[in-house]
């Protein structure tokens, strides 16, 4: 290397117009938060706003929502009590927060533990087997499923419930009674299977004819407030709550469907109170298809279960009438209110 290149060492001592300073590592400013309250600041104004163009908020209803949305900004703003437990230091959730957190943040479909590991594995593979036909077929997004002990657990979070009904199933008890009543009354759904490909319930029959399974059915039944059953007319929401159906098979396609009465819908009586209460969603419906190990995939995703009587087409109707049956839960009745369309355009002038 010539001379004029050469390179030399720098001189220990820094010249004095010079600072000198290491690489300083900033940590990134997470947005998202921000940006969210920011939309959903401009959703509440927006809604504030259509409601006062149209004549439906006065003056006084704006103050309240100026003072509801400045309620909702405060407490959006001060630090988030969910997230203390990630802090150093911060006290460990409970198994019951940890369960709530876990059931609140996606829907799960959730199964009744009866006790026999079998039947409650297949529940969950059968659950686990219908999350995926609706993560792939409809909007709806669900959780992995989660099982309940009627017991014990709240039943609150899980918008649909499937109960498979074992022979040995013992009534519930009164404190389990009393919370079936009142997620059955507040919008709740269960699914209860028989598993045994039984037409009989509800009929007229001689005892023995009525199967185990049907026996502890009317042990648990008999225990809580429902109200009259019938099997599902031909123009219930269920037949078309996303599909349209005609049947219900599962892994047999010989049982009926049976749902609550609307007797009262044409009679004027108050026996569909409750049914216009949960948005037209019967909370009962009963099916003896074995549904669950219709629906019931394995680690690899494959059907663990044959149907009977067989074929592609039986097992592709038992997985639509488990979507139907979930998305009825869900939605309420919303198929059946598509009647009045045509009355609402002409009143709109469409």
């Amino acid at each position: 290397m010539s001379a004029k290149f050469r390179m030399t060492p720098l001189s220990p001592a820094i010249p004095a117009d010079l600072e000198q300073g290491g690489y300083i590592s900033k940590e990134a400013v997470a947005l998202k938060p921000w940006l969210l309250l920011a939309a959903f600041v401009l959703l509440l104004i927006d809604g504030v706003a259509v409601l006062a163009l149209g004549g439906a908020l006065r003056l006084a209803r704006a103050g309240q929502a100026t003072a509801s949305i400045a309620l909702v900004l405060a407490a959006t703003m001060s630090p988030p009590a969910a997230r203390a437990q990630e802090q150093p230091g911060a006290k460990p959730l409970s198994p019951e927060m940890q369960r709530a957190l876990k059931a609140t943040r996606e829907t799960h479909l959730a199964y009744v533990r009866t006790g026999d590991r079998n039947v409650d594995a297949i529940s969950e593979a059968g659950l686990r087997g219908l999350s995926d036909v609706l993560r792939e077929r409809t909007a709806l997004d669900p959780g992995s499923p989660m099982s309940v002990d009627i017991e014990r657990d709240e039943l609150t979070f899980f918008p649909f419930i499937y109960w498979p009904v074992i022979a040995v199933a013992r009534a519930p008890s009164q404190a389990a009674v009393a919370k079936l009543n009142a997620y059955l009354k507040n919008g709740g759904t269960i699914l209860f299977d028989t598993r045994d490909n039984q037409q009989s319930f509800g009929a007229t029959v001689s005892d023995d004819l009525i199967t185990p399974q049907t026996r502890a059915l009317r042990r648990i039944l008999g225990q809580l407030d429902i109200p009259p059953l019938e099997v599902v007319p031909a123009e219930h929401v269920l037949t078309k709550a996303f599909y349209l159906l005609q049947s219900f098979p599962g892994r047999w396609s010989g049982g009926q469907l049976w749902v609550e009465a609307r007797t009262g819908a044409r009679d004027g009586t108050d026996d569909a109170s409750r049914l216009r209460d949960a948005d037209g969603v019967s909370a009962i419906i009963i099916g003896s298809n074995d549904y669950a190990s219709a629906w019931a995939v394995d680690a690899t995703r494959r059907t663990m279960f044959p149907v009977v009587p067989g074929g592609p087409r039986q097992r592709e109707f038992a997985y639509r009438t488990g979507v139907n049956m979930v998305m009825y839960a869900l939605t309420g009745n919303y198929k059946a209110d598509q009647v009045h369309i045509p009355a609402l355009l002409e009143r709109l002038g469409q």
